[in-house]
């Protein structure tokens, strides 16, 4: 939904020309700078400048605003001196834009025409392209933030909507996807190559299809004189073969064939690239060899890494969209600005199923819904299952249908199958002499068939896939999409170059349900398949070794699919299965009893999720009743009570005081489940547990998300050593920590850590308070400290090096550092044996607090 252009202010922005462009802007009113310095509507410095064809100067929004709300349907006429005009701001030639000539500029019209064709109607779901909605009459505004979450790229995505969703980032700096190459306040730097990265079904494409609509409608970014929107699913397609840069502007967009290299050189290009992720290109930043004429042919990843590295057409402006994991194939040199779409707001969740439906009622009994479960109020962050669960709420609540509203993500997707097969039955039944067992059996047969596709290309990270892709698990596509409705409703089809097709399921999610049934039907006509709960252990375990959860979705799935209701849900599609109760039972029985010992506290948080698939909500009903409890230190809490605790504790809204890993009636193993609550909490207390690299992991993922967390206590972990403090240090270093006291005593550090904890005083200004006693740091350690503490960024008071083995040689650093750091007031260098006299007197002679104690300073 457009905001308000009148309230809503766009981010400052240069209307000063480039070289190539004072030549042409002189004229008898004067120099162009100084007609451009402000607007002659809201007498502020201009923003995307545009003339009238009376002359005067506007902001482009703020022109446009006051033409639609003052006389939107006659000829608009100039705030300034009254004079009408047929032209609408939209076809005016900014200050920025390029000169070109009649003949190009008439081109470059036409693809205007030509894009606002492709892009005013949005496919929401299933929509075949072209025949959806207008992007302007849907549009919800996403929030953008400029940088990202260091964690994103490691996190399984629907898993890091859960453990984030709630968390406040205090780095973030909000953007909108029109603004997306503009400079914010403050900053001076030529922003070239922008990455976008998000969730799938986040927003991403929705973004670029809105940016690209209104440059082509003429009212956002004129000062670009071509905009050049490419798909990667369109460019698999011709891997293989060889182009110019200049050929592939005409291949993807006819209507450009007239446009030389020449003319290319005068316009200010802007290159979409959407959807890195679905590329089937090994982008070889290192080895691929220099492009640099437009001309010159060569391969399309050859192309690709010569325009982002600034090879080719180095003029050009880059934004790149993609899932967190495969943007990583861009090195950090390449890009000038990174920005993340978080999808939805609580807020904006409500806007959009307030805007399905005239019916009120209906929308807000779908928002109360949502909001009384946590796991589909998470996942509506994700425009894609917001309209999923509208597709699926909306019917059951618009008929007669009777029994409870799914609750549970296997539910709400059992339903939407459902839902969405009926709905093509219906369509079928009037086209086709078909029986409904027959209808049933086709329904089946190609679910099962895209269950196999869905299964295997999970496993190979697959998002995409061709026709070869489809017959190698036996799919007709045409039989599919003419008498099922599973392919032409679940699977996304979309119509790309020389009318080949690509094929994408409609959301992540999607692909791993289906591949959930298919596993499940396999298994449950294997003549030789174990028992249920041994077959339900055997997948859990295989996904708590993942490093970054990826089937963590798939495996809740599963387990929802065992209940006899999901089953019941579809059995006119899968035939009818027997579970037997005894093998649920023993099933929830294995997952509240499960060694995770191996396995990071945040994937043991899957066994949780899973039991909540399967309707026992008995673990959650006890973490409720122990959290209204007031003796909870007498409460004895099981390993999968701590998963649930850990769970419930960081999704809270209250932010918890103090977090004490000891404080919890548990085993050893039961504390480290606990570990990932860290993430909501102002003080956390995690002393002697016998903390690994794994932990450090989930504490360092906390520092990077929770800026309410001040004081860390990892005293005697023994096992953390320099390995821990190095993923530690990641998190220390994040713009959003806002740790101020870290304690580090008896950890088994060596010197080579204080290189890493040295960067942290110098990027962090917040932490005040530093224990490093009864570690082996010695004087090499103390000497790459200092560095640290000489930077004007530290702002330390407190360093406790108590018991590190030093001599007086490290005292030379120790005192260049006190005269440099004013902040330093308490000091802590006992028990270091091999101290001397003159080593302790060099430091207090050095230090410029003459006036003030250095406490607990003591001499040999």
């Amino acid at each position: 939904m457009r905001s308000d252009w009148s309230k809503d202010k766009p981010p400052e922005f240069s209307a000063e020309p480039g070289p190539s462009d004072t030549k042409d802007r002189k004229s008898s009113r004067g120099d162009v700078k100084e007609q451009l310095s402000c607007c002659a509507l809201c007498q502020e410095a201009l923003r995307d400048p545009v003339s009238t064809s009376c002359g005067h100067w506007f902001c482009r929004r703020c022109i446009t605003s006051y033409w639609d709300q003052s006389d939107p349907s006659g000829d608009p006429a100039c705030p300034q001196c009254g004079e009408r005009s047929r032209t609408r701001p939209g076809l005016q030639t900014s200050s920025q834009t390029s000169p070109v000539d009649s003949g190009l500029q008439e081109v470059l019209d036409e693809h205007k025409i030509s894009l606002r064709r492709r892009c005013e109607f949005v496919t929401e779901g299933t929509a075949s392209a072209g025949t959806g909605t207008p992007l302007n009459r849907i549009y919800t505004e996403l929030y953008i933030t400029q940088g990202r979450r260091e964690e994103v790229n490691t996190q399984h995505e629907v898993w890091q909507l859960e453990t984030t969703s709630k968390m406040e980032t205090l780095s973030d700096t909000p953007i909108k996807c029109q603004d997306i190459f503009k400079l914010l306040p403050g900053q001076d730097t030529h922003i070239r190559v922008v990455v976008t990265q998000g969730v799938a079904g986040i927003g991403k494409t929705f973004s670029v299809q809105k940016f690209t609509l209104d440059w082509a409608e003429g009212l956002e970014n004129q000062h670009f004189s071509l905009v050049v929107l490419l798909s990667f699913r369109e460019l698999n397609l011709i891997k293989d073969e060889r182009y110019s840069l200049l050929q592939l502007l005409r291949v993807f967009h006819p209507i450009l064939q007239t446009v030389t290299a020449e003319k290319l050189a005068v316009c200010k290009v802007v290159f979409i690239f959407d959807g890195l992720d679905e590329s089937r290109f090994l982008l070889d930043f290192q080895n691929n060899e220099v492009v640099s004429d437009v001309t010159q042919t060569s391969s399309v990843d050859v192309l690709l890494t010569n325009l982002i590295k600034g090879n080719l057409l180095p003029s050009a402006l880059l934004w790149i969209t993609s899932r967190p994991a495969a943007a990583n194939q861009i090195p950090p040199t390449c890009v000038d600005r990174v920005t993340e779409v978080r999808g939805f707001t609580d807020l904006q969740k409500e806007e959009y199923f307030r805007r399905r439906s005239s019916d009120e009622e209906l929308s807000s009994r779908i928002i109360s819904h949502i909001k009384a479960s946590r796991s589909l109020h998470i996942m509506c962050h994700i425009p894609v299952f917001c309209w999923i669960t509208a597709t699926v709420l909306e019917h059951m609540l618009s008929t007669d249908q009777r029994g409870e509203l799914p609750k549970s993500l296997t539910e709400m997707y059992s339903h939407f199958l459902l839902v969405q097969t009926q709905r093509k039955k219906h369509k079928y039944d009037e086209r086709h002499d078909r029986s409904q067992q027959e209808l049933m059996e086709t329904d089946k047969e190609v679910l099962l068939k895209l269950g196999m596709l869905a299964f295997e290309h999970l496993e190979k990270g697959n998002l995409m896939f061709y026709q070869e892709d489809l017959e190698e698990c036996g799919l007709d596509v045409t039989e599919a999409s003419v008498y099922s409705g599973v392919c032409t409703e679940i699977f996304k089809t979309e119509c790309v170059l020389f009318q080949r097709k690509v094929y994408c399921f409609v959301h992540l999610s999607i692909q791993e349900f289906l591949a959930a049934v298919f596993i499940f039907h396999c298994y449950t006509f294997d003549d030789q398949k174990p028992s249920l709960d041994i077959f339900l252990q055997s997948v859990m375990s295989e996904a708590l070794q993942s490093k970054n959860g990826h089937l963590d979705l798939f495996v809740r799935f599963l387990h929802g699919l065992s209940l006899e209701s999901n089953q019941r849900l579809l059995g006119g599609l899968l035939g009818q299965t027997e579970s037997r109760p005894e093998d649920i039972k023993t099933a929830i029985r294995n997952l509240k009893k499960m060694n995770t010992s191996s396995a990071s506290p945040d994937r043991s948080i899957n066994i949780f999720h899973c039991l909540m698939e399967m309707n026992d909500l008995s673990v959650h009903q006890d973490i409720q009743e122990f959290l209204k409890s007031e003796n909870r230190s007498e409460k004895e809490l099981s390993l999968i009570h701590c998963s649930a605790l850990a769970y419930m504790l960081q999704m809270s809204e209250e932010v918890l005081d103090e977090f004490d890993l000891k404080a919890y009636n548990t085993s050893h193993d039961g504390r480290l489940r606990l570990i990932p609550a860290v993430r909501n909490c102002r003080k956390a207390r995690l002393s002697g547990c016998e903390l690994s690299e794994t932990h450090c992991e989930t504490v360092a993922s906390a520092l990077k998300s929770n800026p309410h967390l001040t004081e860390l206590d990892l005293s005697d972990n023994y096992e953390l050593q320099d390995s821990g403090v190095e993923l530690l240090s990641a998190g220390l270093e994040s713009a959003n920590c806002r740790l101020e006291t870290l304690r580090l005593r008896h950890c088994r550090l060596s010197g080579s850590c204080c290189a890493l904890l040295a960067s942290t005083l110098k990027s962090n200004p917040h932490l005040t308070a530093l224990d490093l006693s009864e570690n082996q740091l010695q004087d090499s350690g103390v000497e790459l400290l200092s560095a640290g503490l000489e930077s004007p960024n530290c702002r330390l008071e407190i360093l406790r090096l108590r018991h590190c083995r030093l001599s007086g040689s490290c005292y030379a650093s120790l005192a260049s550092a006190l005269k440099s750091n004013p902040h330093l007031t308490e000091l802590d260098l006992s028990e270091n044996r091999l101290l001397q006299d003159s080593g302790a007197v060099t430091v207090l002679g050095a230090s410029p607090h003459q006036d003030k104690e250095l406490c607990n300073l003591v001499k040999v």
